[in-house]
This record gives C-alpha cells, structure tokens and sequence, in this order.
C-alpha cells in the first residue's frame, strides 16, 4: 500500500513540475503513473548497479553525486517513455532529481511515517 501512495504522489509530483517549469512535459495524468511506476523500477534495478560503479565518485563527493545517478534515471525514464514524458535535459533532470528527494524525504516523516503506527 505504501508503495502506491508513493507511485501516485510521485505522479502528482511530476504533473506539478511539468506545469511549472518550461523543461518537463508530462501528457497526462496515465503517462506521469507510467513514468512513476518506470522509475520506481528503474530505481530498484538499476540504481543500485550505478551506485556500486561510481562508488568512489560518491564517497568523494560525500553522497551528492547520488543526485547526479537520480538525474541519470530519470533521463532513463524519459527515453523509455518516449514523447509522453520529456525532460529537456541533464540540468533540468537534476533539479527534478534534488526537488523529488526533498518531496520524498518529507513525504516519508510526515504523511508515510503515520501508515506505521
């Protein structure tokens, strides 16, 4: 149940990006659970293999460049999804990447930590 709040919120998310920044098109509301549920697979397949291969990039950047993989998969996504789902490029990736993490990260302690008790 948790990971589908999570799906949708992450649509919600993507749709609010795609309306206010010039660089993120979204077609609707089908194609950004689409592009969730795509992420979310790529973040479990892939992310990890990333992270594992650009380790000490990481490590010497004290975690940042893990934005760096997050913009990696969501250009991923967007060439998966193909004109439904476009992002312009690697800047604007990476801020959806830093926006989405702080989304997520206050999603998680306020509206997700409650579905524990």
């Amino acid at each position: 149940m948790r990971w589908l709040i999570s799906i949708l919120l992450n649509a919600v998310l993507f749709l609010a990006m795609a309306g206010y920044f010039e660089g993120v098109y979204v077609s609707g509301f089908g194609a950004a659970v689409m592009a969730s549920i795509l992420l979310s697979i790529l973040n479990l397949l892939v992310k990890p293999i990333l992270i594992i291969f650009t380790l000490p990039a990481t490590i010497l950047t004290l975690g940042l460049f893990l934005f760096v993989i997050n913009a990696l998969t969501l250009l991923l996504t967007d060439s998966i999804m193909g004109d439904s789902f476009n992002i312009s490029g690697f800047g604007m990736a990476l801020l959806m990447a830093v926006l989405m993490s702080l989304f997520n990260v206050v999603l998680q302690n306020t509206i997700l930590s409650k579905d524990k008790r």
